[in-house]
């Protein structure tokens, strides 16, 4: 594994704590909170955005396993190794920041952040997918 690739998975389990927290944070709304419990949209946001954090998030360490395996330039595997956190950031803000007030009857503009994000995913992926792919065959 690169220098770059270990400094980021350094930085993303660094970060994972705060995904943690999120959830604690959606636990004491559903104890002590009862407008929280007031709004089902509010709720399947949030709770989505949490899950989205926690799943891309280990998605994005995955990656970084591979990602110096891949036949990619240089410029790819940074589009790679960057893309994948940033929708782990982008698609849970978006489901967040889009329902914040508790009052909030339909997502705000925020919720387009969501549409970033999967792009963003869906670039990183692919673009790994295709780089281990395209690698060729390592005789044992």
């Amino acid at each position: 594994m690169t220098y770059e690739s270990r400094l980021l998975a350094g930085i993303l389990l660094i970060v994972l704590p705060s995904v943690m927290v999120g959830g604690v944070s959606i636990l004491s709304l559903l104890i002590g909170d009862p407008a929280y419990m007031e709004n089902p949209l509010r709720q399947d946001l949030w709770r989505a955005g949490h899950a989205h954090a926690g799943v891309w998030l280990i998605l994005a360490l995955v990656a970084l396993r591979y990602v110096d395996e891949a036949n990619l330039s240089n410029l790819m595997r940074w589009i790679v190794r960057g893309s994948i956190p940033i929708a782990a950031i982008l698609v849970p803000a978006a489901f967040f920041l889009s329902m914040l007030l508790p009052e909030a009857k339909a997502p705000n503009e925020f919720i387009y952040l969501a549409y970033v994000g999967a792009v963003l995913l869906a670039v990183g992926v692919l673009a790994l997918g295709v780089g281990l792919v395209r690698r060729p065959a390592q005789r044992s």
